[in-house]
């Protein structure tokens, strides 16, 4: 009986978001609005771009096409929350509707994870293969790496939801978020949650590693490659490209190894600000560092442009 005193059944959640002063809220509000616009617009070209150039219909383009999808559906499930947040006074979310949101979140963060190591693999096979490149990056490769990058996140992400709702809340339904986020909601528990942070260590921890590590694998073996190219005019363009690409890698990654791998007890409003790196920020840079520093992507706005202006 004591224990039931103590807990409750919450039905609705209150995102506390990024501040709690009534001034930060309109600018905040402008700035997310801003980067959410930015993301929906550049993905959404990079998508039609490709779609109409003929020359754009490559296994890179396949799944940058794709990338730039999920990009827009990643940000989706995050922003209009946060913006609706900012504005309102009654900043609470259902339960469902909470496990929801986090559900599309992992699922989502995750297939952009799986979506960045395959172009990581399909560089590598270009530059260090490229007599068999066809061979491997068959069509219906693509379609099988595409599917797996699409189905196990959702596996992934239903796995950690399934054990989250067997939790019991404590009385206080306050999240110090502006998302709900499983470390937060693992914080409020009442129950023992050893099971979940264990598999957070275990199974999300080989599921978050193994495509960034494949990541790491197919850049390396490319820059090895690029090293033994005579011209330099050819090493540069090749190191620009995977610098840039490594570059959006880390932020994700690093952002996500930061926040998910830390103990569960030193949480604080840092993470947060971490959070924002791999949720919002890079959806929003992807357009910029996989296409639009590319000759061939730009060639496709350009004619995409010109017959909007026609």
């Amino acid at each position: 009986m004591e224990r039931l005193n103590q807990t409750s059944s919450v039905s609705e959640f209150i995102l506390l978001g990024l501040s709690l002063w009534p001034e930060d809220q309109k600018p905040l509000f402008i700035l997310f609005l801003i980067i959410y616009l930015v993301t929906i617009t550049g993905n959404l070209l990079i998508i039609l771009a490709i779609r109409s150039d003929p020359q754009l219909h490559t296994p890179m383009y396949f799944f940058l096409r794709f990338l730039s999808f999920i990009d827009i559906c990643f940000s989706t499930t995050i922003v209009p929350r946060m913006l609706l947040n900012f504005l309102s006074e009654n900043k609470t979310i259902s339960y469902a509707g909470c496990l929801t949101q986090m559900y599309f979140t992992y699922a989502l963060g995750n297939t952009d994870s799986c979506l960045l190591a395959a172009m990581a693999y399909d560089c590598y096979v270009a530059i260090c293969d490229p007599f068999h490149y066809i061979t491997i990056m068959s069509h219906r490769r693509c379609v099988l790496l595409l599917a797996f990058s699409c189905s196990l996140p959702h596996l992934h992400s239903l796995l950690h939801i399934l054990l989250l709702n067997q939790l019991t809340s404590c009385d206080s339904n306050v999240v110090h978020h502006f998302l709900c986020d499983i470390n937060p909601l693992l914080k409020s528990s009442c129950s023992s949650i050893f099971v979940n942070d264990l598999t957070i260590k275990t199974e999300g921890l080989v599921f978050g590693a193994t495509p960034f590590l494949c990541i790491v694998f197919s850049y390396v073996r490319v820059l090895i490659a690029v090293l033994r190219i005579p011209s330099a005019a050819g090493k540069r363009k090749a190191f620009s490209t995977c610098g840039s690409n490594f570059t959006v890698v880390i932020l994700f990654y690093g952002s996500i190894f930061y926040v998910y791998l830390q103990p569960l007890s030193s949480y604080t409003v840092q993470d947060r600000v971490a959070t924002i790196v791999y949720t919002v920020l890079s959806s929003m840079l992807n357009p910029f560092i996989y296409s639009l520093r590319n000759k061939d992507m730009k060639r496709g706005l350009g004619k995409l442009m010109g017959r909007r202006k026609s």
